[in-house]
């Protein structure tokens, strides 16, 4: 399967899925597929499984938006927004904005998928009590 191919269907899969494809991602993800974020790092499909149906468990309708991808060679980096709102809060919709840079096998499954985003940035100063501290912090450290 060529890369652009591949990409079309893992867009696909990132923008439409539901907790029910999680049992489906090895159609996407290689066996031995390595995967980090900034709070995984995890290696085989069983465990990439558990990332994903972690996030469906946890997360009050979490779903993508690829806002740009680019496809080089077996490699692309999609960028992503991600909405989702937090189960015990019942507040605003959070949105995280970031990357993800994937290596594809020959046959056009996922290898190696690196996510890229800032924890405290997109999340952590969101919170009421955490965010307080994190933007004085971040004011703190500001040049």
């Amino acid at each position: 399967m060529n890369a652009e191919t591949a990409v079309d269907r893992i867009v696909q899969l990132f923008e439409s899925m539901v907790p029910g494809d999680v049992h489906r991602l090895h159609d996407y993800y290689q066996p031995d597929a390595w995967f980090k974020d900034p709070f995984n790092e995890v290696r085989g499909l069983p465990r990439v499984q558990r990332v994903f149906a972690h996030m469906f468990d946890t997360l009050e309708q979490p779903r993508f938006r690829i806002t740009t991808r680019i496809v080089q060679g077996r490699e692309c980096f999609l960028a992503w927004e991600f909405r989702f709102g937090l189960r015990r809060r019942g507040e605003k919709e959070l949105l995280v904005r970031g990357g993800s840079h994937l290596k594809l096998a020959k046959d056009g499954r996922i290898a190696w998928h690196r996510d890229y985003w800032d924890a405290a940035e997109e999340v952590y100063e969101q919170l009421p009590v955490l965010g307080a501290l994190m933007r004085w912090l971040k004011r703190r450290a500001a040049a």
